[in-house]
């Protein structure tokens, strides 16, 4: 029989996301809050409600809950108004608040959860201690380590999507951290899906060899490396980047298209290419490389971030040294194997792995964790700590 999700004082379990990391065009983050709505809402009985900023405060709808914030950079807000945004997350009157970044939206969260009694969660999506290690040093690098655990000590649990993330917090003393995977919606990402005239459509030859990259053209994706890496390796290889503002061919081997915020359409592109690229080195689960393998197209990546979690010799290649010639020699090393069938073996990978319904189970385990109490999953028994 399926029992109500609850908590103590008897009422249906509200959930509630709140993040600074959403916008229109944003990727991995935005992806996982839209699938975990989705997936609660179909397999739950878990009410799930997304505090994000945006241009103007909007009212409940569809689960979405914005508040005014003007803008930052790349798409993203920034809230100023703090006491209304505490006072949103209290009159919400939540069972569980995740937070998913480690600024002011996820202090704040922090704040109202020890203030209220709240149980709490950070999802610590952006390894900012590596970032800021890389760019401003380990004097840096100590200072930001001591502001996370001070920020995180307000919370119950902080997730993790990736072990090199978990290592990174667990170094800069940060306890009670759980490792927790994204997944992929493989009946959306697959290779059924792929689109027949994509060459056509790009003006290239037959047979070019395609590669692709999608997501935020932001200035970690290194987006030069690839295309330094596509003018190395030559003909007949080609390089397609989804997701600029419009469409163009700002050099002979380079296509771009408009970002593209319907999930078939990306998948279609993805899957229509011969291998997926990322130059990324500080990626902190490379969610889109997972789209890309369930599609049945193979990865090719540096060894560095999460991506090394993700890709090896069965399902692409990573490059010997963080490169554009070293990337360059991975995707041979694709061409030189049999392409195909390292595109199957990503897909199948991918299956048994890194679906979602995998990946929420296993987050609903940790929330029970902190709830004291089971969560039902409507086609399962209910989810406990263990």
């Amino acid at each position: 029989m399926v029992m109500e999700a609850s908590v103590r004082s008897g009422r249906t379990t509200h959930v509630v996301d709140a993040t600074l990391f959403y916008t229109p065009t944003s990727g991995g983050v935005r992806r996982y809050l839209l699938c975990k709505h989705d997936w609660l809402t179909s397999k739950t009985r878990v009410k799930h409600s997304l505090v994000v900023p945006g241009p103007e405060d909007r009212g409940e709808a569809g689960g979405l809950i914005e508040f005014r914030s003007p803008p930052l950079r790349a798409g993203y807000r920034c809230p100023l108004r703090m006491s209304a945004l505490r006072r949103t997350l209290r009159d919400l009157a939540p069972s569980l608040i995740e937070a998913g970044d480690p600024y002011v939206v996820g202090w704040q969260v922090g704040v109202v959860a020890e203030r209220y009694g709240i149980p709490a969660v950070a999802f610590c999506h952006s390894d900012i201690v590596n970032v800021v290690q890389c760019r401003f040093g380990g004097l840096a690098a100590a200072a930001t380590g001591a502001y996370l655990r001070l920020l995180y000590g307000r919370y119950d649990r902080v997730l993790a999507p990736s072990e090199i993330v978990a290592n990174h917090l667990a170094d800069a003393g940060i306890h009670d951290v759980v490792l927790q995977p994204l997944g992929v919606d493989a009946d959306i990402f697959l290779p059924d899906r792929r689109e027949p005239k994509l060459r056509e459509r790009l003006n290239v030859p037959p047979s070019t060899r395609l590669l692709v990259f999608a997501g935020r053209l932001a200035p970690e994706k290194n987006l030069g490396d690839l295309e330094a890496m596509v003018d190395l390796l030559g003909d007949p290889y080609h390089l397609l980047v989804i997701g600029g503002e419009t469409a163009g061919r700002p050099s002979p081997r380079v296509s771009v298209l408009p970002y593209e915020r319907d999930p078939r359409a990306v998948a279609a592109l993805i899957g229509g290419c011969d291998a997926f690229v990322h130059a990324g080195r500080q990626e902190t689960f490379g969610l889109v490389a997972l789209e890309a393998m369930a599609c049945g197209v193979p990865v090719a990546a540096y060894r560095a971030g999460a991506l090394a979690e993700l890709v090896d010799d069965d399902v692409g290649a990573l490059a010997s040294h963080p490169s554009p010639a070293g990337l360059a020699d991975a995707v041979r090393s694709i061409f030189a194997r049999d392409s195909a069938a390292l595109g199957r073996q990503a897909r199948r990978r991918v299956l048994l792995r890194h679906s979602w319904d995998a990946a929420f189970r296993q987050l609903l385990r940790t929330y029970a964790e902190v709830l004291r109490e089971p969560v039902t999953v409507m086609d399962a028994e209910p989810l406990s700590a263990v």
